[in-house]
């Protein structure tokens, strides 16, 4: 189907209040034409409908005008390097970007990433920015605390508590 074709029917879905399809054909173009930043720009209108600015930040990335609280939760959501050039789904070169400023971003990007990673890393290839497992985003463990201890017997004794009584429930249920 013809991107115009998509497009209009992305419009008659907003129009009848179907934003789950909208937002489906709109990543389905995305991922058709990475290099388009309109698209981008209307999937990212689409994720402003549901209130979610760090996916709003991931499709307005590339954009200059692009707000800065949106990319904050985009950069909170997709803390790594890694994982921001997989959020972005670009693929080609960055002189594929239809404005300067997105080739700036894409080229930064990607440099860090080669940097972090000690290679060079491609949009096409992204085993070549992919996380290792010693990359995880997740805090270091913390040891261990009087506090936590506790809680951690709490919610074992809880549990305990709740499967006798439903144990003596279904005996009593049967008898």
């Amino acid at each position: 189907m013809p991107l115009s074709n998509t497009l209009d029917r992305v419009d008659a879905d907003l129009a009848a209040g179907r934003v789950p399809m909208a937002r489906q054909r709109l990543r389905g173009l995305v991922s058709s034409f990475p290099s388009d930043l309109t698209l981008r720009r209307r999937l990212a209108e689409v994720y402003r409908l549901y209130g979610d600015a760090a996916e709003a930040g991931r499709w307005m990335y590339l954009e200059e005008d692009r707000s800065e609280d949106e990319t904050a939760a985009f950069e909170a959501r997709y803390r790594s390097t890694g994982r921001r050039m997989k959020a972005l789904a670009w693929r080609g070169p960055e002189t594929l970007a239809a404005t300067a400023f997105a080739e700036e971003q894409l080229a930064a990007l990607r440099t860090a990433r080669d940097e972090e990673t000690r290679r060079p890393v491609d949009w096409d290839d992204p085993a070549s920015y992919e996380e290792d497992e010693d990359e995880a985003d997740e805090a270091p463990a913390e040891p261990w605390t009087v506090g936590g201890v506790l809680a951690g017997i709490g919610c074992v004794v809880g549990v305990a508590a709740f499967v006798t009584v439903w144990i003596i429930g279904v005996v009593a249920l049967f008898d």
